[in-house]
């Protein structure tokens, strides 16, 4: 494969005719690299790495020993239809890291990029998965999952089918999720709660002090209100004068949105 020409490709390493390596790609001893597989340049497959399906990886991205990328969907429903999972740029995939494809052609599973996936941390099918997000060593995300951006999802934790993790939020390590995660906040236990808002991550990515004040006095009617209805609590937060901050106004279009239902 002409592709492959600038490419260090180690002797046992096992390539299908018809993947694609770009140049500069590195695929260590024992890896295989399977058909209509695509891998952007600077990649790195450390060794015994396994990528198969309809899997397309962008630049600068580092598996290590043991990943099992582009792996069938475990979806009972899937009758072998060429799935495909879509991966970004600069993401690093740890030992024993598994990434399923989707369960349908319409919709792979997505990867954003910069992302940090922790060993034996799983995404399995038709997840979607923002940037800058790290999954933590037995993190778990069942099918059809939502990460937002900057998300963290700490080590043994797990995510039930259709749940969504907003944006800058912060999951505690052991935490049982079976709803959504609001954005900006932290949530930890099993069964998972709201346990604050998640400061420290805000100020280290820059949120200012009034988009902070604004997102504390968001969070205080939203979750220390004695009242118990949240759809009537957001709905006067969606009234009042803070949803001129635009994170405000996402926090409420999060809730709003929710299928599931949302931790408090």
């Amino acid at each position: 494969n002409a592709s492959m020409s600038d490419s260090l490709i180690h002797p046992t390493a096992v390539i299908d005719p018809s993947a694609v390596v770009a140049d500069g790609v590195t695929v260590g001893p024992y890896s295989v690299v399977g058909a209509n597989v695509n891998i952007g340049a600077g990649s790195v497959l450390k060794s015994h790495v396994v990528i198969e399906g309809y899997t397309t990886i962008g630049e600068n991205n580092t598996f290590f020993p043991f990943s099992a990328i582009g792996q069938i969907t475990q979806d009972l429903k899937y009758v072998g239809e060429p799935t495909a999972l879509i991966i970004g740029d600069h993401n690093t995939f740890r030992e024993n890291t598994t990434i399923h494809r989707g369960t349908t052609e319409e919709v792979p599973t997505r990867i954003g990029d910069h992302n940090l996936f922790l060993s034996y941390s799983h995404v399995a099918h038709d997840c979607q998965v923002g940037s800058h997000c790290i999954l933590s060593n037995n993190g778990t995300l069942g099918g059809h999952c939502e990460v937002g951006d900057h998300a963290i999802i700490s080590g043994l934790s797990g995510a039930h089918q259709f749940c969504r993790i907003g944006e800058h939020s912060l999951v505690g390590g052991c935490t049982k999720i079976v709803q959504d995660v609001p954005p900006f906040t932290i949530v930890d236990g099993s069964p998972a709660a709201v346990r604050g808002l998640n400061l420290v991550g805000l100020q280290r990515r820059g949120f200012d002090e009034t988009t902070r004040r604004a997102l504390k006095r968001a969070y205080k009617k939203l979750f220390l209100s004695k009242k118990v209805n949240l759809a009537q609590l957001t709905e006067e937060l969606a009234e009042s004068e803070l949803t001129e901050d635009v994170n405000v106004a996402r926090l409420i279009e999060f809730i709003r949105t929710s299928e599931r239902g949302v931790i408090r």
